[in-house]
């Protein structure tokens, strides 16, 4: 795991960087792809996820290094060849999973997060699930094992083959010509995140579009049919970690309130949306029935409130990354209540984006949780030791925490009628 957080200290500049060239070059082309507060959601959703990854907060069903190990027929060494079977054989492996995702109820849970963006642009990319707390992923590696892939090259080719998902969720590039019956081009991934009937569930290859054509699951982007982007049932908040959540949490309700015990049991495995005929009139769920004139997702949200919510995403960065330069000096215990603040500080401040009436008491916790911590250590998870000014300024920050969230909650008040859905 310290190895996947070096390895961050350098990926999550390097796309952050490229979510901001994208709003500038949207700024002058005067064609913006990008609102504060989604974008604000979608990165706060890439923090959640590396955060949770970062720590090995899931539980494995089994490994790769298992299966290798009990199933390989052969052994081949590192060579080229190993390098593009492997990677060919992950993303084999990644068309099903997502196919899974899309396609049955709990495996949407995991991925919903991805689709919850209204928008569809390069910070849209970094809404990554934290609820995918049971690792099974490596079950679908099981030709790489039985070929006898080493482990290594696993290890190093899955994270390449993630983030070479990022770059074609933008809306700026058009389609490309001969690559689009070859890679997964900003086009074809335009169609997969549509809500466009002729949209829905295609295009579910990650890196080579061959999986699309030959299941039978592609479509082309089309002139006539422009995509509308989001999920048919609207998160309806800026906050990720209740996105990640939202979809598990009807489905218990619904395996609760359904009088049939067949039911209760098999909606976890039914096609995604599927929901006992007994529930389903009597506890409706909105669900978008014209995709071109729904209502976005768009609280009141004051110039002042949008510098507040980059401000605590530029911050929470900052946290993010010191944690992953000083992994190891902080500890496991450390890095689990580090994890816990940064969780909380942008469950806090993405309440306050929604403009819910909870927010502020939140705020108020987390401010108050960190001074206690700073009066009690005389230091921020060995902040002191690289910056000797470092305690007073985070000190100040939870000043700053407690009476934003009180500004927000208590004077800057929303309009109470428009308010009243949240």
């Amino acid at each position: 795991m310290e190895t996947y957080a070096n390895a961050l200290l350098y990926a999550i500049p390097f796309f952050v960087g490229l979510v901001l060239i994208e709003i500038l070059y949207g700024h002058f082309v005067k064609n913006q792809k990008h609102t504060v507060m989604d974008t604000v959601s979608s990165m706060s959703s890439g923090l959640t996820n590396v955060v949770k990854d970062s720590l090995g907060l899931v539980l494995i069903i089994v490994s790769y290094p298992f299966l290798l190990e009990h199933l390989a027929i052969t052994e081949i060494k590192a060579s080229w060849a190993v390098w593009v079977i492997a990677f060919i054989v992950i993303d084999f492996a990644g068309y099903w999973n997502h196919r899974l995702s899309h396609h049955v109820n709990i495996f949407w849970n995991q991925h919903v997060i991805h689709h919850s963006s209204e928008e569809f642009n390069l910070a849209c990319a970094l809404r990554q699930s934290i609820s995918n707390l049971v690792g099974y992923f490596s079950l679908l590696l099981i030709p790489a094992a039985i070929l006898g892939v080493p482990n290594e090259v696993i290890a190093i080719l899955a994270p390449i083959h993630l983030f070479a998902q990022f770059w074609y969720h933008t809306q700026h590039i058009g389609k490309m010509g001969w690559l689009e019956y070859i890679i997964v081009t900003p086009s074809q991934h335009r169609v997969h995140h549509a809500i466009n009937p002729q949209y829905i569930d295609k295009n579910l290859g990650q890196i080579f579009c061959v999986w699309d054509r030959m299941f039978g699951t592609f479509q082309e982007e089309l002139d006539e049919v422009p995509p509308q982007y989001g999920v048919l049932k609207p998160a309806a908040t800026w906050n990720p970690i209740l996105i990640n959540f939202q979809h598990v949490w009807r489905l218990i309700l619904d395996a609760w309130r359904t009088k049939n015990w067949n039911d209760k049991l098999r909606i976890w495995f039914m096609p995604t949306g599927w929901r006992p005929s007994d529930v389903k009139d009597k506890y409706p769920i909105p669900v978008i029935e014209d995709v071109y004139h729904f209502e976005k997702y768009r609280p009141q949200s004051s110039k002042l409130l949008k510098v507040y919510a980059v401000f605590q995403l530029l911050v929470h960065t900052a946290m993010m990354l010191f944690m992953f330069y000083n992994y190891s000096e902080i500890g496991f215990n450390g890095l689990l209540l580090f994890g816990a603040f940064i969780f909380t500080g942008i469950f806090g401040y993405s309440s306050l984006m929604d403009r819910r009436r909870y927010a502020f008491w939140v705020e108020l916790l987390r401010g108050v949780l960190g001074l206690l911590l700073i009066n009690l250590t005389n230091d921020w998870f060995g902040l002191s030791s690289y910056w000797p000014l470092g305690i007073w300024v985070v000190t100040f920050y939870h000043l700053v925490t407690i009476l934003g969230g009180y500004y927000f909650s208590f004077i800057e008040k929303p309009d109470a009628k428009k308010q009243m859905a949240l």
